[in-house]
């Protein structure tokens, strides 16, 4: 479960400084949105916003919304899956409750390669990042430093990566205030960009400069955004006030829609999105329009920071994933062996692996490595969306509604809008010859993942290991 871990962590470090003041254990509904707050934005909008802002232009505002609309059709379902039947295993133990136990493998090993590949998307990011000040370096060589040292914090047994994930989410909210403080400066007049007649053409080749397709081809950067929304469901179980989970989730999707929409939209009034790429942030990009000493340079270092924060607690989360399947005998046992640190080091390896992948990657395709693994775990991480919505329209059916202790809003019309605006995400990366070729990785990437269950399966390795159906 991408971030599941490390968010699970900063709840109980905030639970932990409750029960210190002789509070509750449980959190407010405002405390576990923030914490989901901070686990979502990540390289995934402060770098790939500037795919999704060239491809679609202006129309890309309209495209965070639907994506806004669709994770919280998401949120909602797990929500109401959770707090029915609260499971550890969370949407792997629902698929496998829904559709049997090829579905919780399958639900378990697309999140993992999905976490693999938003690691290396975020080590990439960082790479283009420093790139700014050393811009003749290769991708490659920034990689292998920033990947060096978070496998050696791993390897170091750090145990508060919630912590340390709470402390860069107050940094990634204040720079995004920050940026729309500055952007109402901006609008205002009271500061001045170097280039006016460029940053005054908001509308000026229309909302669908690209035509709609473009907006198409936008969407699996733009729904990548939001990637971690389930963190909300997953963890709602901890609220205080079970009634709060839709305004925990609604909050959530709601903050992160106005800071993405506004943040956005301040861009576009700054800068052409003519001149944004993939290569540089969108956001470095429209300070760098104003004569600021340093300015651009300053939130640059605010986005390695960032960035760097989830990449190490994604290497954190995915080696805990290890750990989960090898414990449900759907990986095997040896990868939850610990060292005297408690490490999982064989789990941490496989992990690290997917790192050093990365690291060849942007050595052999520097020119699109970002925009193949954005689309890559774009595609497979939306995947698992289809599968929790999938699921729970089956699980509706199973339990009835007369059980529910919460039901997710105008069911089931929210879960099937949610498969079809998901599909219609997917379908859109056809449209781009990189995005394709990560479409196609991912396609391949649940192709190994259905081979290795039903061969698996065959040679009865489940049978002694694994939970019966009726266990799930």
């Amino acid at each position: 479960m991408q971030k599941v871990n490390v968010v699970k962590q900063s709840v109980k470090n905030v639970q932990k400084s409750q029960v210190e003041k002789g509070q509750t254990h449980k959190l407010a509904w405002w405390q576990l949105s923030l914490i989901g707050i901070g686990s979502v934005i990540g390289a995934g909008f402060f770098l790939g916003s500037g795919l999704s802002i060239h491809l679609a232009g202006p129309s890309v505002l309209i495209g965070y919304l639907l994506a806004g609309l669709t994770a919280y059709f998401v949120f909602s379902a797990l929500a109401e899956m959770t707090v029915q039947d609260p499971q550890p295993g969370s949407f792997r133990t629902y698929a496998g409750q829904a559709f049997g136990h090829y579905a919780g493998f399958m639900s378990g090993w697309i999140y993992w390669v999905a976490g693999v590949l938003i690691m290396s998307s975020e080590v990439t990011a960082l790479a283009i990042f420093t790139q700014l000040w050393l811009p003749d370096v290769p991708i490659w060589i920034f990689s292998i430093i920033y990947s060096a040292i978070a496998l050696g914090i791993n390897f170091l047994g750090v145990k508060n990566f919630g912590s340390i994930e709470s402390f860069f989410a107050v940094i990634k909210i204040s720079t995004l205030i920050g940026f729309i403080g500055f952007g109402i400066l901006a609008a205002a007049g009271v500061l001045s960009p170097e280039k006016a007649a460029e940053s005054s053409a908001l509308l000026a080749e229309g909302i669908f400069p690209n035509g709609f397709s473009g907006l198409w081809s936008a969407m699996i950067f733009i729904l990548f955004s939001y990637g971690g929304i389930e963190v909300i469901g997953v963890l709602s179980t901890e609220l205080r006030n079970k009634k709060d989970v839709p305004k925990a989730g609604t909050f959530l999707v709601a903050a992160l829609t106005i800071l993405y929409v506004v943040s956005i939209l301040f861009i576009l009034m700054m800068v052409s999105f003519r001149s944004i790429s993939e290569d540089k942030s969108p956001f470095v990009s429209a300070l760098s329009q104003f004569n600021i000493p340093y300015l651009d340079s300053i939130f640059n270092v605010i986005l390695i920071s960032a960035a760097f924060s989830t990449m190490v607690g994604s290497l954190f989360s995915i080696t805990s994933i290890i750990v989960s399947l090898s414990k449900d005998g759907d990986a095997p046992q040896r990868l939850q062996n610990k060292t005297r640190k408690g490490v999982p080091a064989g789990a941490l390896m496989l992990s690290g692996a997917g790192l050093g992948v990365s690291v060849l990657l942007s050595f052999l395709l520097p020119d699109t490595i970002y925009e193949y693994m954005t689309t890559s775990a774009g595609i497979m991480l939306i995947l698992n969306w289809v599968i929790i919505l999938a699921s729970h329209i089956k699980k509706r059916k199973q339990v009835g509604a007369s059980h529910e202790k919460y039901k997710s809003s105008a069911y089931p019309v929210t879960s099937y809008l949610g498969i079809l605006l998901i599909i219609f995400t997917i379908a859109g990366s056809l449209l781009n010859a990189n995005q394709r070729m990560g479409f196609f990785a991912s396609i391949g990437f649940v192709i190994i993942i259905l081979v290795s269950y039903l061969l698996g399966a065959k040679f009865g390795k489940f049978k002694k290991i694994h939970k019966t159906e009726e266990e799930y």
